[in-house]
């Protein structure tokens, strides 16, 4: 499983994701994908995403049972504390 969040991203990048995920809400992209197609899908979207930002969360056999990585300017940055991934909330 793997969740893509966009913001303030060209409709271009959104169309392509359309093609292998689904859209439930505006920027945010579901769906279940094998590893090398998240990793070429994560470039497309950093090398799409201009001035805007990317987050991908996806399943991982560790404690939380997720991974988390960003792309771009964001209100919020991830933490690795030891194995365990917080998210601060920058001023």
């Amino acid at each position: 499983m793997i969740v893509l969040i966009l913001e303030r991203v060209p409709p271009s990048l959104r169309g392509e994701l359309s093609r292998w995920l689904i859209e439930p809400k505006t920027g945010v992209f579901i769906g279940k994908l094998s590893a090398m197609v998240r990793d070429k899908l994560w470039e497309k979207c950093i090398n799409s995403a201009k001035a805007g930002s990317v987050v991908m969360v996806w399943n991982y056999n560790n404690e939380q049972g997720f991974q988390i990585k960003s792309h771009g300017i964001n209100a919020r940055s991830i933490v690795d504390l030891d194995g365990l991934i917080l998210i601060k909330k920058l001023k």
